[in-house]
Order: structure tokens, then C-alpha cells, then sequence
């Protein structure tokens, strides 16, 4: 049975949280849960290393923190957020929601099942939630995306959904390429193909580029990212803190890439760019 480990850090400021989600994500962490006092993390038990720790102890006490952690086994993390997964609406247009919660009856236009166990992106977190705005706006009837780090495989799904025909999603954890290839089934998606990689490098070209990930990796993958793109395609970022986009700002303008529109939501932005 797979142990992932769960640190629980004693944090009630919300700012704080944000940040540290960042910088969690940074040391190797990938699944999150924000609770009324703290904040859980969880990466795989053979990630937990002297490395990661020491990365964490350090996080902690530059905010002047506490933490605990423990061992929990996959059954034990199924409970876990099957106890605290609530249904997810975005405006009127997707609702994301466990296998066991009610379906939304036409309330919205996309319905959507997500698992997520330890894989990130339900659309509760700032970053999903406005990506999946964005995405509203844009055409991609009979485009091609690339969606990467793909996490619970919810963005790829969406983007089925509104009539993209080549759709590759991927991400560098074993866990999350099990969960979004369990997610895409469930939701009759399977034509998108899942793959896991350690970068964003590739000998194809895509409509629309999705990296819902994190700053340090986006900056890292850049590069890959634009040559990944059509001439007059999209990019969507996520993953980042407001205080993030200037540096992005910066990057894709020196790839020429047109800033569009920025969505903002607890601290957390998405950034749609024109190639």
C-alpha cells in the first residue's frame, strides 16, 4: 500500500497559507488542504528525505511556525477527502464534483467527476478556479492543448469538454498520471493522451498551452513552452502569486508573448497571454 506523509503546519493567516502553498510546492510537495488553522501537505514518503526536511524546517521558521508530521497509507487518504471534498461551482458554467455527490441537474454547463486524492486541481484552489474562468473566453473547438503538469487531469477534461480534439496531458508524479487517467475515464474523455515527463519539452506544436503548475517550474519550462506553441496560439499560467506576475510579465514579453487578461482569486492569479 503506497504512504504518503502529511505535515500539518499551524498557520491561521491566509496570505501566509498562499505563500507557503507556493513554497511547498517548490520543495516537492503536491497535494494541499487549507483548513480553518493550518494548512496539510503531502508529498510521497520516499520524497521525504533529509533534503526536503531541512528545506522545510527552514520554511517554518522564517515565519516563525510549528509543525507535525505523520504517516498516512492511500486508504486513509481516500477517507480523508472523501470526509472534505464539497462540490465546486464556477459561476454557471463548470461544476466539479466527487462520483458520490449529486449531479448539478443542468445547473451548470459542464459537469465534471474528479477524484482528486493526492493530485491537485479540483477547482477549490484560486489557481484551478481561474484558469477555468478563462477558459470560458476562449475557442477551442477542434484545437489542440497541452496541459502541463496536468495534476487530477481536470483542466484537460474541461478542455474536451469545450470541443478540443488533440489534447496531450502531463505531469512528473506516478500519482497524479493514476488519478487523471482514473478522472479521464470517468469522464468518458479518453482520447486524451497522459504521459509522464520530467519537462516540458517536446516535438509538437499545440493551439493552446495550459501550465497550471508553479513559478520556479513555469520559468524552468518557458522556453519549451513557447516553442511548444502555433503562431497565434494561447498560453494560460497559473500556479502563482500576485506578487508573481512580474517576473512572468517580464519573460513572456521577452518572448513576445501579448498579455490579455489576469484573473485574480485569494491571492492567486491566471494569466491568459496571445502568441
Amino acid at each position: 500500500m503506497s504512504t504518503t506523509i502529511q505535515v500539518s503546519i499551524d498557520v491561521a493567516d491566509e496570505a501566509i497559507k498562499d505563500m507557503m502553498i507556493a513554497e511547498l510546492a517548490d520543495l516537492g510537495f503536491d497535494g494541499f488542504e487549507e483548513t480553518e488553522t493550518g494548512l496539510l501537505s503531502y508529498i510521497a514518503l520516499a520524497g521525504f528525505d533529509g533534503e526536503l526536511t531541512s528545506g522545510l524546517e527552514e520554511l517554518v521558521n522564517r515565519y516563525g511556525l510549528t509543525y507535525t508530521s505523520n504517516a498516512i497509507d492511500k486508504q486513509n487518504w481516500n477517507a480523508l477527502w472523501e470526509s472534505n471534498f464539497e462540490p465546486v461551482l464556477v459561476d454557471d458554467f463548470v461544476g466539479v464534483r466527487a462520483n458520490f455527490h449529486d449531479s448539478f441537474n443542468g445547473g451548470v454547463e459542464h459537469d465534471i467527476i474528479i477524484t482528486p486524492k493526492m493530485s491537485f486541481g479540483t477547482g477549490h484552489h484560486g489557481t484551478t478556479y481561474s484558469v477555468m474562468q478563462l477558459m470560458r473566453g476562449i475557442d477551442f473547438a477542434n484545437k489542440s492543448v497541452f496541459d502541463f503538469g496536468t495534476g487530477t487531469g481536470l483542466l484537460a477534461i474541461l478542455a474536451h469538454k469545450l470541443g478540443a480534439v488533440d489534447i496531450l496531458a502531463v505531469d512528473n508524479d506516478d500519482w497524479c498520471i493514476e488519478n487523471a487517467s482514473e478522472n479521464i475515464v470517468v469522464n468518458n474523455t479518453q482520447s486524451i493522451e497522459i504521459h509522464k515527463v520530467d519537462n516540458a519539452k517536446l516535438n509538437k506544436k499545440f493551439n493552446i498551452i495550459i501550465a497550471n503548475i508553479n513559478k520556479n517550474i513555469i520559468l524552468d519550462n518557458l522556453a519549451f513552452l513557447a516553442e511548444a506553441t502555433v503562431p497565434g496560439g494561447v498560453v494560460l499560467l497559473s500556479g502563482l502569486l500576485v506578487e508573481d506576475e512580474p517576473e512572468i510579465e517580464s519573460a513572456c514579453a521577452a518572448l513576445g508573448w501579448k498579455h490579455q487578461e489576469t484573473r485574480t482569486r485569494n491571492n492567486w492569479i491566471a494569466l491568459h497571454y496571445s502568441v
